[in-house]
């Protein structure tokens, strides 16, 4: 694989500050990663011997867990039983020296060791609180379990995703990623903040309120009592022609002749370059039928046997053509092994190496090409690996 372009030269925008994580799966990883990835010290509290049980979901990454690959990069693993006194002690002790700590335990698992933000900020002022939760640190959810499935089902994405006979969840954690996205920028707004005031600050992040924000327009589609907008598969809800097309049934052989075409249409200007330029049609455009979107939309089971009527003596790369020359917007569908190898990404020199227990492992530069600093990309930790060199950091013996 490519591997970056030479580094430029400049500190990092967190090269100075420290992250203290009690952190599991998906959503706060995913969190404390990015603070990494721009130079923060993300110091990773785990278990003894077992350590984040998303270690353990897969062994796909090259012996590693797929899910840990990904999120854990560039962080030091303290290996403490916080049940034990003395742990927590050392804890707290770390706790007086960092920036930040973000945490999504179990509601209720800070308060009773003493860790819970308000406690914490009473003693350091400075220190920023970032908890990730299911529902939020109070309202009468508070206590339910929140899996990212199930925060699918609440934020009602499953209600308009899929196929209309069917819901559908999504294919990666959304829910998790939503929740780790809004908790790494809230963040950053907080240090900015304590720039200017002195004082830390206390975040409280729900995947419920992070996944809803993103339902957006179907909620505001839906309002005062609307239908939401359908279940339509790969096809958009409302616009149309706008989703997937199959394309070579009518061509012999196999490979990139045969397979998927997305195509999505915006406009009326649009409309009438694809009844030219790739149904061949140009008639088509003022059929009343078809002459608006709401018309086409009404109508798609006969516009869409057009298209596979059209598409069907066509190959893939063929159509792909005809679709780039009307300036109609495309992509193929490809598979994880289509996205290993895609030429954008490689082109753009995307991908580096990070050492791991298992070894040097592809990783994807952090979207966001910089010119004044390059990304923090290290190893993948093993579980407790830093944990003697911290623990001496503080003054502490074993």
């Amino acid at each position: 694989m490519s591997t970056q372009p030479s580094p430029p030269t400049g500190q990092r925008p967190l090269d100075h500050i420290t992250v203290v994580s009690l952190e599991h799966a998906i959503a706060a990883p995913f969190c404390t990663r990015q603070l990494a990835d721009l130079g923060a010290r993300v110091i990773k509290v785990e278990r003894p011997e077992t350590g984040d049980f998303a270690r353990a979901y897969d062994q796909r990454a090259r012996g590693l867990s797929s899910h840990f690959v990904w999120v854990n990069r560039s962080k030091e693993s303290l290996a403490l039983d916080l049940k034990a006194p003395e742990h927590l002690a050392a804890l707290q002790a770390l706790l007086a020296k960092a920036d930040v700590l973000v945490q999504n335990l179990a509601p209720g698992a800070t308060l009773r060791m003493g860790l819970d933000a308000a406690t914490l900020r009473a003693q350091h002022p400075r220190l920023i609180v970032c908890d990730i939760s299911g529902y939020g640190n109070d309202g009468p959810y508070r206590d339910k379990k929140a899996y990212d499935l199930l925060i699918q089902s609440e934020a009602g994405y499953l209600s308009v995703t899929g196929t209309p006979e069917q819901p559908s969840k999504s294919g990666n954690s959304i829910a998790d990623i939503a929740a780790g996205m809004y908790a790494y920028s809230s963040i950053l707004a907080a240090l900015l903040q304590r720039d200017k005031t002195g004082e830390g600050s206390h975040i409280d992040v729900s995947m419920l309120e992070a996944l809803t924000e993103w339902m957006g327009f179907p909620m505001y589609y839906a309002m005062d009592g609307a239908e939401a907008p359908p279940r339509n598969a790969a096809a958009h809800a409302t616009i149309y022609p706008y989703g997937p097309f199959q394309v070579g049934s009518q061509v012999d052989g196999t490979g990139e002749h045969i397979g998927t075409v997305m195509l999505g249409l915006q406009n009326e200007r649009e409309w009438v370059q694809f009844c030219a330029h790739v149904l061949l049609k140009p008639a088509l455009a003022s059929d009343p039928r078809f002459d608006t979107n709401a018309h086409r939309n009404d109508h798609r089971l006969a516009l869409q046997k057009i298209i596979l009527d059209t598409f069907a003596p066509l190959t893939v790369p063929q159509v792909l053509a005809r679709l780039d020359a009307a300036h109609i917007a495309n992509a193929r569908v490809n598979t994880m092994a289509d996205l290993w190898a895609h030429p954008q990404l490689h082109a753009r020199q995307r991908w580096t190496h990070v050492a791991s227990p298992a070894g040097p492992l592809p990783a994807l530069l952090p979207p966001g090409r910089q010119s004044g600093f390059d990304y923090r990309m290290d190893p993948i930790p093993r579980v407790g690996e830093h944990t003697e060199t911290i623990l001496q950091e503080l003054g502490l013996k074993d």
